[in-house]
């Protein structure tokens, strides 16, 4: 497996610690192919994640957030029923899952909606008030003018 050495970037830069430490993580992690999502952007500020969960319903998909992660779970419960069908062919998969996202600051989750075989999430990203960037006045004392010098 290739690693990737970040420490030369730890020289020259000032509270992006974390920023390499996420980068660590996602190396060693293994890419997830089920169940298959999009990531879109909507809007500037505006993304939404489409994940394809044929065969799941509202009460077998659980969403959580924490921090800046984002946890998808999906299982099927276990039913009496499941033991009596005889699959000649089975195409749909209904095993469980779990997707993690990694989310930028300030990015929450606005909701979630289930249609059509497809979960949505809608995220957006909103900076407070105190992240915004603004316009800093410049304060000094008042430059003399010739108008204002009295001759003597």
């Amino acid at each position: 497996m290739q690693t990737i050495d970040f420490s030369p970037f730890y020289r020259s830069t000032v509270g992006f610690d974390r920023l390499f430490n996420r980068l660590d993580t996602l190396v060693g992690q293994e890419a997830k192919t089920y169940p298959p999502y999009n990531i879109e952007r909507t809007g500037d500020d505006a993304y939404r994640i489409s994940i394809a969960v044929a065969g799941f319903g509202n009460g077998d998909i659980a969403i959580e957030t924490k921090e800046n992660s984002l946890v998808v779970k999906g299982a099927k419960p276990e039913t009496q029923g499941d033991k009596t069908r005889e699959f000649l062919h089975r195409g749909i998969a209904e095993r469980a899952f779990e997707l993690r996202f990694q989310l930028a600051d300030y990015v929450e989750v606005q909701g979630a909606t289930l249609e059509n075989g497809l979960l949505h999430l809608e995220l957006k990203r909103e900076l407070p008030e105190s992240k915004k960037p603004r316009t800093i006045q410049i304060n000094g004392a008042a430059q003399p003018t010739i108008e204002d010098q009295s001759v003597n």
